[in-house]
């Protein structure tokens, strides 16, 4: 395993600060499997191999047990977050060079499939390693270069608020089809809950499959 202490490997963050706007309710907190996603998460975190910590507005989510990082940005969107993840990185683990930043909303995700992630950027010269999917790019299951912080904090404050216009700064290794397609059989592992509707049809697939 490649996590090997906060001073070498990669560091892991799950996001969690998002206004879930379009899901009507927290969906860090959204019941799945028996569950709130973010518990669910934070326990795939754990079988990956990394105690994760969590990107969240101040006050919020203590009664996880993680260590909460709070958003220096709140509501300003998922890149803001990925910057402060990044920083905090670089003060507290100045010597940690990658971070695994993936939203607590992906209930299809898989150990072997982030252990793929992160392999693939421990041996990259990218300063982002992401998946592109049927769907696009798959900025918010990504590993970031904790350097890379720099540049995409100024972009922040030059007003860039899309992941995909900061990634496009950075050098970026792409992962297509013939890296994920073996970890994702059932065309599901980038699945994001953003309605409720996502959710419930999420919802129905599990129990689907436990029947």
């Amino acid at each position: 395993m490649i996590f090997q202490g906060k001073d070498k490997g990669i560091a892991a963050y799950l996001m969690a600060g998002g206004g879930s706007t379009r899901f009507g309710r927290d969906k860090a907190l959204a019941e799945f499997a028996g569950e709130p996603m973010l518990a669910r998460m934070l326990k795939l975190m754990k079988d990956f191999g990394a105690n994760a910590k969590v990107v969240a507005a101040q006050g919020k989510y203590a009664e996880f047990g993680a260590t909460i990082v709070v958003d220096r940005w709140p509501g300003e969107g998922p890149l803001g977050g990925i910057v402060t993840a990044l920083r905090h990185t670089q003060e507290s683990a100045p010597k940690c060079d990658w971070n695994l930043i993936v939203s607590c909303d992906m209930p299809f995700l898989t150990r072997e499939w982030l252990a793929y992630l992160a392999q693939r950027a421990a041996n990259s010269g990218a300063q982002v390693v992401l998946a592109h999917s049927e769907n696009g790019p798959e900025p918010l299951c990504a590993c970031w270069r904790t350097d890379a912080v720099e540049m995409l904090q100024a972009a922040f404050e030059r007003g860039v608020r899309r992941v995909t216009q900061g990634i496009a700064l950075l050098r970026a290794e792409v992962l297509d089809e013939a890296d994920w397609k073996r970890f994702d059989s059932a065309g599901r592992l980038f699945w994001n809950m953003n309605t409720a509707a996502d959710y419930e049809e999420a919802r129905r697939i599990v129990e689907a499959e436990r029947s």
